[in-house]
């Protein structure tokens, strides 16, 4: 959640630091900001709640003159601690405004940090965690031993810090630096010619430069125009060890492709994700992981897994489960990365945990793998960002290789989150014996016809968008699954909740007895994903008297089903087909019409597709 940025160089500060906050959008945010330096001994700040737009409508014209400089930073905020307003907004600056800063994360002390300001008279004007860090860096760097030292004050202050946080720092004396340090949440430099750049995304540089370098845990940086220094909290620089790589897409790739929104253009793309996701994965009869790290013989000895996650991604789970269970006997668990350590799992070295995350960054997913690490468990990382934070700290990882997902609700990293699992469970079973290596290549074949199968289904999207038009009045809509099914159902309600603020729920079809029949009125709309008359006949036979149940009381059935599935079109008011896929992998089929099902509800009923409200597309506080 949030974006920061922070730019020294020699092109008009303000206008690369409001583009990367642009693109950073994504993220999610409420309010947004920028502190300018001007190289004369000023430092111009402007914040603004709401978004971007209101920014940039309060900046105007005038922001040419004031704001000139070449050293800046900006940000957009996800409230924490204090409401969305102007004055909670970043940046914040010291009561002499001339030391900025702008941070992402929680600062878990800042309570008493607070009452030793308060206590010297300090009047803090916010109602922030963030706001301490800037009157301490400028107490610090106005008496005592880091007196006039801006890198000594700013490192003193990170010091006593708790929690999870990037911070960037810049002071009116020091036009030319910007200082930032990160703990847990992410950060990244940027390495461009006669220019630096640091942000939380490097979504926010890419236009400038492919160069970047991922900062470690409990690492700062200081970067001028012409270089970057990085150090441990004391500022030392022995042993600090730093991750450059080249970042492998560029700018056309975050950038709408003639979509009203780009949630729209990564729905359409998730052939190619599920594809790319396969590519180099199989070699020599055997199917071939990332940043593996684990041995065939470990992956032999373990007896349980564990999957965690959070939101679409532990839907993802949910599939993998299926699948791993199946093809490797080994009992698969599934928990919220947020409930996992509170409860005490049992874990111990023959435990596999397989961590899901796109951005690789969300804090609760971080902290289940570090528990599970604290109990000698091995864990594999499934994530979408290389060098993020939960692949760095995992055993072994597995990326998806979907490129950037602008939009907050997931899409085509959730079908590469399954594509990915899949590959976990294959890997096993090659690893266990408990499949043979023809039927492992064979699995493999299968999953590579899916990306073509996927296009098909996109096809069928003039259908589903009527469909969802002619619904986008209603109060609710119900989600019904078995089997593979009941994941899909929970994720195309999440979608429903996340897009258009309906009430949504998923259900196992089997359940409807016990409880979720008595919500059955006329008229309410019932989506069904229904299994595969040949190969799961007693689930769909089941599934089909749900059907009549549901029918009986008077709601639209909104049934999504395989190509010649005839026995079910007397029971669908709207019949959705889908091309006939092993049953493990028809989800990859069956959600893409829930994802533009939802979509075009949001945008009948007039919401912001990208950015629904109060969510954030990397959450990095619990």
């Amino acid at each position: 959640m949030c974006g920061i940025v922070g730019y020294v160089g020699y092109r008009d500060a303000l206008g690369v630091v409001v583009d990367a906050l642009r693109r950073m959008e994504y993220r999610g945010y409420d309010s947004a900001g920028v502190a300018i330096l001007d190289g004369a001994g000023g430092l111009a700040v402007e914040r603004k709640a709401g978004r971007l737009s209101n920014l940039e409508a309060e900046l105007g014209e005038a922001a040419t003159a004031r704001f000139a400089g070449s050293t800046g930073m900006g940000h957009t905020r996800w409230a924490t601690h204090g409401a969305p307003t102007d004055r909670n907004a970043h940046p914040h600056r010291d009561l002499d405004g001339r030391v900025a800063v702008v941070h992402n994360g929680i600062i878990e002390n800042f309570v008493p940090l607070r009452r030793e300001l308060e206590d010297a008279g300090v009047e803090l004007g916010s109602d922030t965690d963030t706001e301490v860090t800037v009157h301490l860096v400028s107490r610090a760097y106005a008496s005592g031993e880091t007196a006039g030292d801006f890198v000594g004050s700013a490192l003193s202050v990170v010091r006593r810090l708790e929690g999870a946080f990037t911070l960037l720092f810049t002071h009116a004396d020091h036009p030319d630096t910007i200082i930032a340090a990160r703990r847990s949440t992410p950060l990244v430099v940027g390495v461009g010619q006669g220019e630096m750049f640091i942000a939380s995304d490097v979504t926010a540089f890419i236009e400038h430069t492919r160069e970047a370098v991922e900062l470690g845990q409990d690492q700062a940086v200081v970067i001028t125009a012409d270089s970057y220094r990085v150090t441990d909290f004391h500022g030392a620089t022995e042993g600090v060890q730093t991750r450059p790589f080249t970042i492998d897409w560029d700018l056309a790739a975050a950038e709408k492709g003639g979509h009203d929104y780009f949630m729209l253009k990564e729905i359409e793309e998730q052939p190619a994700g599920v594809a790319d996701t396969l590519i180099g994965h199989f070699a020599d009869g055997r199917i071939v992981l990332d940043e593996q790290r684990l041995a065939d013989q470990e992956l032999r000895e373990f007896d349980k897994v564990f999957v965690v996650a959070c939101g679409s991604s532990y839907h993802a789970g949910l599939l993998a489960k299926y699948a791993i269970e199946h093809w490797t006997r080994l009992p698969v668990e599934v928990e919220l990365a947020s409930e996992f350590r509170y409860r005490d799992p049992v874990l111990d070295r023959s435990t596999l945990v397989v961590a899901i995350s796109q951005s690789g960054e969300t804090a609760d997913t971080l902290e289940a793998v570090r528990h599970a690490k604290e109990q000698k468990a091995r864990v594999l990382a499934i994530c979408n960002t290389n060098g993020a934070q939960i692949p760095r700290e995992s055993d072994a990882v597995l990326y998806t290789r979907t490129g950037p997902e602008i939009g907050v609700a997931s899409t085509k990293a959730f079908l590469a989150q399954i594509t990915a699992n899949y590959l976990v469970g294959l890997a096993l079973a090659q690893a266990r014996g408990t499949k043979y290596p023809d039927e492992v290549a064979r699995e493999f074949a299968e999953l590579e016809a899916m990306p073509k199968l996927v296009a098909r289904v996109l096809e069928s999207a003039p259908q589903v968008r009527a469909i969802a038009r002619s619904l986008a009045h209603v109060p609710t809509v119900l989600f019904l699954g078995r089997h593979v099914g009941y994941p899909v159902a929970l994720e195309g309600a999440l979608k429903l909740k996340e897009l258009a603020y309906m009430h949504a729920e998923g259900f196992a079809a089997g359940e409807l007895k016990h409880g979720p029949i008595a919500l059955i009125e006329q008229g309410l709309p019932v989506i069904v994903v229904m299994p595969s008359p040949k190969s799961r006949a007693v689930l769909h036979s089941k599934l089909l008297s749900n059907i009549r149940e549901i029918q009986a009381r008077g709601a639209r059935t909104i049934v999504i089903a395989e190509e010649g599935d005839e026995t079910v079109r007397p029971f669908a008011d709207d019949l959705i087909e889908i091309p006939s896929a092993p049953t493990l992998y028809q989800p990859l089929l069956s959600t893409v019409p829930l994802q533009i099902f939802a979509a075009e509800v949001a945008q009948a009923r007039g919401y912001d597709v990208d950015k629904p409200r109060n969510l954030a597309k990397s959450v990095t506080v619990e």
